[in-house]
């Protein structure tokens, strides 16, 4: 077994456990609090680090676990997901082709954050993370079999939902 460094291994997980936080609770303040929690978490476990295989789906569970706790704790009175940091598409060609695209923009992160909670982190760990099944169905405790459908109905229910409101409007 690999020897297991807080600094070199734990550390630099800190910005995949962030947007993991925020991608579940969609408050910032909340994001940094639960990766200062998750981190301390991880290491107040450091004499059990030689029996877990991932130390980096150990973390984002953990955090996982805090977020949603948190968000039992406010009964689910949550904001939306606006990051002004989020990098938006290219810039158009002009202001109206902008402005169009700001509302895609937003409109698909809406649709994102009103998917269920599961489907929600399993179509974030994938799509916008890069995560392999196998991970994902480590840091969620769930087969990869679920992950996989998750992600399929994430994924036709952004569809749909985009569709819907293109054609007929809001």
């Amino acid at each position: 077994m690999k020897k297991i460094s807080f600094r070199n291994d734990v550390l630099p997980l800190k910005n995949e456990i962030f947007r993991l936080a925020l991608r579940i609770t969609l408050n910032r303040a909340e994001a940094e609090d639960i990766v200062q929690d998750t981190l301390i978490k991880v290491w107040n476990k450091r004499y059990e680090w030689d029996s877990i295989d991932s130390i980096e789906a150990f973390s984002l569970r953990i955090c996982r676990n805090l977020a949603l706790d948190r968000l039992k704790k406010k009964d689910n009175n949550n904001d939306s997901f606006e990051d002004k940091n989020v990098a938006e598409p290219p810039s158009a060609h002009n202001p109206q082709e902008l402005m169009i695209q700001q509302d895609r923009v937003r409109l698909v992160r809406e649709i994102v954050n009103s998917l269920p909670e599961k489907q929600r982190s399993c179509m974030q760990l994938r799509d916008f993370e890069g995560k392999q099944y196998k991970e994902i169905a480590d840091i969620l405790g769930i087969t990869e079999e679920q992950v996989k459908v998750n992600i399929f109905r994430a994924r036709q229910t952004v569809k749909l939902r985009y569709q819907k409101i293109e054609e007929y409007g809001l």
